[in-house]
């Protein structure tokens, strides 16, 4: 079974929404036969590279509230991610293009490392001292590396803005065609969807119900072919002439 998950590293509720996701998986019992791939959306797409503010400012204008009253509704979401085991600074952090973490999440993903890689820019994002934005190929850079990605790959990949550009607008697009307009969005096996961070307990249902109701694999046969195969007690022989 496959789950996609779109997401994006500025979203607080997709860093506690993997967290709630990942006990679910966890104790699914099938967890060794289940794909999970991170798809990428961006909540906001047309923020220039350089145009970063701090989290509190951005917002008190995008919602029409105080400072006071941002720093308040940081405070819950703080308590949410500590319910999970999960740091989460609420103040000083800043706000800021994801495109390129994008583009390096695609990059982990040709290299195995994607959820190493997407769990570590949620902790700098979140957690860390060090702004993810004001010093961002450089410290974009040390961060693939601590996925286990190699560093002259990572800066090559920063280096061309075409570079997992497409691959990223796919998502996107996918992610409308689904009707998905905010993250995180969850799709099980492209028959279930799971919209926001929800509790473990609706995750788990989920994967359950999406298992149960996989069909049947069918075999496509024809009347006229042997079909011949190799098994347990060795190959079939082709009869001679």
């Amino acid at each position: 079974m496959r789950v996609e998950i779109w997401s994006d590293i500025a979203c607080p509720w997709c860093y506690v929404g993997k967290a709630r996701f990942e006990k679910a998986l966890d104790a699914f019992p099938h967890r060794d036969q289940v794909e999970v791939v991170h798809r990428s959306f961006e909540l906001d797409p047309h923020r220039g590279k350089g145009d970063i503010e701090p989290v509190l400012k951005m917002l008190s204008q995008k919602y029409g509230m105080s400072e006071a009253q941002a720093l308040a509704g940081e405070e819950n979401l703080r308590a949410q991610a500590a319910a999970e085991g999960l740091a989460y600074r609420t103040e000083g952090r800043d706000h800021g293009n994801t495109f390129d973490m994008h583009r390096l999440l695609h990059l982990a993903k040709e290299r195995g490392r994607q959820d190493a890689l997407i769990q570590i820019l949620y902790r700098a994002n979140f957690a860390d001292e060090r702004s993810l934005f004001a010093d961002a190929d450089a410290y974009l850079v040390e961060l693939a590396v601590e996925a286990g990605l190699d560093a002259d790959e990572a800066r090559e990949v920063l280096a061309d803005p075409q570079a997992y550009a497409d691959e990223v607008r796919a998502d996107e697009r996918e992610a409308a065609q689904l009707g998905a307009n905010g993250v995180p969005f969850f799709v099980l096996d492209r028959t279930y969807g799971v919209s926001g961070a929800q509790p473990a307990e609706v995750f788990a249902r989920a994967l359950t119900q999406a298992w149960g109701e996989r069909p049947p694999l069918r075999l496509v046969a024809d009347e006229d072919a042997s079909g011949e195969a190799c098994g347990p007690d060795g190959c079939a022989v082709p009869p001679a002439g």
